[in-house]
């Protein structure tokens, strides 16, 4: 089957400038439930500092200007600071009153969350220019079963790119992020492609995230769209995966993270609020 690409125009905005690496989150197994709601009482004020920047313009503030962060052992991960994508002359933001449904207008590209401070690439994703991801690349995160009909899917739905990007940090955890692009925000809404009934690959069942649920009341959400993270059901084998979906617009997000032990949920979640702010 022929897979759908469309080249985007958009001029590219600065890059993010490098920071010195953050401390890495904890790597002992067993400390993966304990301590995660402590350590959320500190990072809820973190998060609530995010959700006040707009959606293309995001700035962060330093640990030591939030309080309760002044140390830099709270697991969060050192970010670049998000920038706002150059749009062409004329083109409407998201969600703006001309453009209501959410259709981005900036290269898919440069709505894709960049890596971590510390972090290394992940040599095994293979991304043409502009971080482009063929159909067949993504569908290698589920289960071969479902990979025909949902790339079935993609051409019903009008599917018009995917990009991607990978790393893994010093102390195992291993990200993916992956934007999709379709033809409305309408085919952007899958639970089957991204939510808890999808089949990723070496995974028995999806179930909630147990750790977003006790404090997602109190995190910064998409103002319109969806915001869902979910983890790997229990018995989890020597690795634990959690996944994120997000989707605005015409645009959804899967964030896929993977670590042996467990996945610390505070960098993970992080991960996927500041990825659903750059489509918000």
């Amino acid at each position: 089957m022929t897979e759908h690409h469309t080249t985007d125009t958009a001029p590219q905005g600065p890059q993010p400038a490098a920071e010195p690496p953050a401390a890495e989150p904890s790597a002992t197994p067993g400390r993966r439930r304990t301590g995660t709601a402590l350590r959320w009482l500190a990072a809820v004020v973190a998060f609530a500092a995010f959700g006040t920047g707009t959606a293309y313009g995001i700035s962060r503030a330093e640990r030591t200007d939030l309080p309760g962060l002044a140390t830099a052992g709270d697991g969060r991960w050192d970010y670049p600071t998000l920038a706002k994508p150059t749009l062409a002359p004329g083109a409407p933001q998201p969600f703006a009153s001309d453009d209501e449904d959410g259709i981005h207008y900036a290269a898919l590209f440069q709505l894709l969350l960049p890596a971590p401070a510390g972090s290394a690439p992940d040599r095994e994703l293979e991304v043409e220019q502009d971080q482009k991801v063929s159909e067949d690349t993504f569908l290698e995160e589920f289960e071969p079963t479902v990979r025909p009909k949902m790339k079935q899917e993609f051409t019903d739905e009008g599917l018009r790119q995917i990009v991607g990007r990978g790393w893994t940090m010093p102390d195992g955890t291993h990200t993916r992020v992956y934007l999709l692009r379709f033809a409305s925000s309408g085919f952007a809404e899958s639970r089957e492609r991204c939510g808890i009934n999808m089949n990723v690959k070496g995974v028995n069942r999806i179930d909630e995230d147990e750790d977003w649920t006790k404090v997602a009341l109190v995190q910064p959400r998409p103002e319109r769209g969806s915001l869902e993270l979910f983890a790997e059901a229990a018995p989890v084998g020597d690795e634990e995966v959690r996944i994120g979906c997000v989707q605005a617009g015409d645009v959804q997000a899967a964030v896929f993270q993977s670590r042996k032990g467990a996945v610390a949920a505070v960098p993970f979640h992080q991960t996927v609020i500041l990825q659903s702010q750059l489509l918000g």
